[in-house]
């Protein structure tokens, strides 16, 4: 048992980065598929909680520092015609796709939505594509590829 949780770490740590690496890692570690998803969607919500209540001070803090021209607006259009194009959901079902955790969590605190909602929304998001990203790389990876391409 302490074995299995100490090999989770590594995955809860950087499914908090990259959502893809949990599941991979959790693979190549022989972690139990249960804790796999469990570390997954673990670090994906610690980034979501994280930058969803102190994405407004870095937002304000931080990233004021490099944006001072006034004249740019902070998202850039192709983040602007997502927002305005899927909403939140939108954002929330594309975060572990193609953004990050902290990507996607940025965006949809830029957004202006209640904290409650992002984090409602990015923890079915996270469970969702944990059991679809687990189930297709254990089950992928239990094929015997050379036998395949005989």
């Amino acid at each position: 048992m302490t074995e299995e949780i100490l090999k989770a770490i590594p995955v809860f740590f950087s499914s908090a980065l990259k959502f893809i690496f949990g599941p991979l890692e959790g693979y190549g570690l022989h972690l139990h598929f249960i804790t796999t998803i469990i570390s997954t969607v673990g670090g994906m919500m610690l980034s979501v909680i994280a930058f969803t209540y102190f994405g407004d001070w870095l937002r304000k803090g931080i990233l004021k520092r490099f944006f001072q021209n006034k004249n740019r607006k902070m998202p850039t259009r192709r983040t602007a015609v997502l927002i305005r194009k899927y909403g939140l959901g939108g954002v929330a079902f594309l975060t572990p796709l193609f953004l990050t955790p902290i990507g996607g969590t940025i965006i949809a605190v830029g957004m202006g939505k209640p904290k409650n909602k992002i984090i409602v929304f990015m923890l079915i998001s996270a469970i969702g594509w944990a059991l679809v990203f687990t189930a297709l790389i254990y089950g992928l990876g239990r094929l015997d590829v050379p036998e395949i391409l005989k």
